[in-house]
């Protein structure tokens, strides 16, 4: 499976080149392919913060190397560079609150900086760790995507109907996806007969993204509307729902794009098995329950405009942009380090414990 997915590979999101981040403008997707190139933290977390990166993973990722690009800044201008590193960390993590790999991964960074050695440079240090971190969650993906599969034949080995929420694929990752890695792997496996993808209002991330990367590789895909999915889930024969994750609680609670929690309830009353996907590092151990997720809500023009033009009545606007979905509507989360089949804290636990299986 490694082999099909490497030679299967077109899309990517991230490429740190010649001590460069560029990042793929994803909100101008499918429609043009523009990459940006930043040479600051501050840049950096603009992009996150406007989503020109977005995916729980790919935010990670940046953030890391967005603090490589703070740190030479920092250093070149003298004095205590790495007290004032600080700055950057902070405005990096606050930018997207509910993802909590911004903080995982700008944390192995803080604590890269602290197990330095007396002779070794810091720059350079930093910076393996950044790409440590991105081609990391390369290799889970990789793995991630062949525990699915195993765990879709295992119930079913017939080609089936999937359904996907928001964009989990390499634009969201550092690698192949964690929900649409399972996905693409289940269709090069010959498991896959159609995948329904949820447009995902209001940034219409299943509708530019999910969509655009199925089709460039002949995936059978149809979009539906967000509202759709109990009606989909009744009639079109759906099996799974597979999504992704921005933060998985100690219990097995689940935070996800918006609309993620409204699938689990349909898909409990309808029978349909729901897997999350999403790299250990996803995993916060510090939280009990979902209910200590801080949630993301947005700008509520978001909801009233569509590409600055007004689409609705002049009225508020509630948009938040995460749910959390209880781990008891869960069959599966699927890491690297192993699937954890009906959640809770113990299995949690345990999971945790466990050394990568790439």
């Amino acid at each position: 499976m490694r082999e099909r997915l490497l030679a299967a590979e077109k899309v990517r999101a991230i490429d740190w080149r010649d001590g460069t981040l560029h990042l793929l403008d994803q909100r101008l997707l499918p429609f043009e392919e523009r990459w940006l190139a930043y040479d600051s933290a501050a840049g950096v977390a603009e992009a996150i913060r406007s989503m020109v990166v977005r995916g729980a993973p790919a935010i990670g990722i940046s953030a890391a190397y967005g603090l490589v690009l703070g740190a030479r800044a920092r250093q070149a201008a003298g004095g205590d560079w790495r007290n004032d590193l600080e700055a950057d960390f902070r405005l990096l993590a606050d930018t997207r609150p509910t993802a909590v790999n911004l903080c995982w991964a700008l944390n192995r960074l803080r604590d890269r900086l602290d197990r330095l050695k007396p002779h070794e440079d810091p720059l350079a240090a930093l910076e393996a760790e950044a790409v440590s971190i991105h081609l990391s969650d390369r290799e889970a993906n990789l793995t991630m995507a062949q525990l699915g599969v195993d765990l879709i034949r295992r119930h079913q080995g017939n080609p089936q109907a999937l359904l996907t929420h928001c964009n989990t694929g390499a634009l969201a990752t550092g690698g192949f996806g964690t929900a649409l890695g399972v996905i693409r792997a289940a269709w090069l496996d010959g498991l896959v007969e159609r995948v329904y993808a949820d447009e995902t209002r209001p940034w219409l991330q299943g509708a530019r993204l999910t969509a655009w990367e199925l089709a460039g590789e002949g995936v059978p895909v149809s979009l539906s509307a967000d509202a759709a999915a109990a009606h989909l889930m009744k009639t079109a024969g759906i099996t799974w729902v597979i999504v992704g994750a921005d933060r998985i609680t100690a219990n097995g609670d689940v935070a996800n794009k918006i609309g993620t929690y409204q699938l689990a309830v349909n898909a409990m009353h309808h029978g349909v098995r729901f897997m999350v996907v999403a790299p250990s590092s996803t995993i916060d151990m510090a939280l009990e329950s979902g209910d200590e997720i801080p949630i993301e809500e947005r700008d509520g023009r978001e909801l009233l405009e569509l590409g600055g033009r007004p689409v609705a009545a002049p009225v508020d606007a509630v948009n938040p942009v995460f749910d959390v979905t209880p781990a008891d509507l869960i069959d599966a989360i699927v890491t690297e380090k192993g699937v954890v089949e009906r959640p809770d804290t113990a299995k949690l636990a345990q999971l945790m414990c466990r050394k990568r299986l790439h």
